[in-house]
């Protein structure tokens, strides 16, 4: 696991290049300030006031900003926590986990592998009952919900 703190990186922790690669011009012109914020600098939403808080909506959660697939609502819980939280990320290399050392703590950031976007944060061992017993605490403003059947 890679330690981040600061702008968020041009490539993949291996070094890679993201499959959606753009300036940050070209960021700024696609996404909405508020948008812009929590994905491209790492920010957070307000805690109880995103759209996909309390959704019980049936699809595939997809990152706002590069539209690749991230979660289903399947793996979608009430935490109570005040953001969307799910206890699997989509199989395979969907996110990317981070060690985040910001803020005085330690956690495990989650970003949006295709273009890494900052999505949330993952937690462990919180006594959830969930099959992984993990929560995914993602932000509603990095995700778009595209409902499914």
């Amino acid at each position: 696991m890679t330690t981040h703190t600061g702008p968020l990186p041009a490539t993949r922790p291996d070094g890679t290049p993201f499959v959606t690669a753009r300036s940050d011009e070209e960021w700024r012109a696609t996404l909405s300030p508020s948008e812009y914020h929590v994905l491209r600098e790492a920010g957070t939403e307000r805690a109880f006031t995103g759209e996909y808080t309390d959704t019980k909506t049936r699809g595939t959660y997809s990152c706002r900003a590069c539209g690749a697939h991230l979660f289903t609502s399947d793996t979608k819980f009430d935490s109570h926590c005040g953001w969307p939280s799910f206890y699997s990320a989509l199989a395979g290399d969907a996110v990317i986990e981070l060690e985040d050392v910001s803020m005085g703590m330690r956690r495990v950031e989650v970003r949006c592998a295709s273009c890494g976007s900052h999505l949330g944060h993952v937690f462990e061992g919180e006594g959830y009952g969930t099959p992984t017993d993990l929560r995914y605490c993602i932000n509603s403003v990095s995700l778009r919900l595209e409902p499914g059947e």
